[in-house]
């Protein structure tokens, strides 16, 4: 059987896995091919690296502020 390119239909499944197809294929024998799977979650690896960022963004921004800080108080002492 071929199929053209525009009869191709995406779908998202649900947290189990599962597709939903609508009531047009109720009682009739259907056949799915699955062409591609794309990952919505981001990679483990890409997620460390943004932690890692903001952890270095955060030690930054507080060291940053550590120094104002201190100079401020200075200021209220003069």
């Amino acid at each position: 059987m071929k199929v053209d390119a525009d009869e191709l239909q995406t779908n998202e499944t649900d947290d189990r896995g599962r597709i939903y197809l609508g009531t047009e294929y109720a009682n009739k024998r259907v056949t799915i091919a699955v062409v591609d799977v794309e990952n919505d979650h981001p990679e483990e690896v890409a997620l460390a690296a943004a932690y890692r960022d903001a952890s270095e963004s955060a030690t930054n921004l507080a060291e940053e502020w550590d120094e104002v800080s201190d100079e401020a108080w200075d200021g209220l002492d003069e």
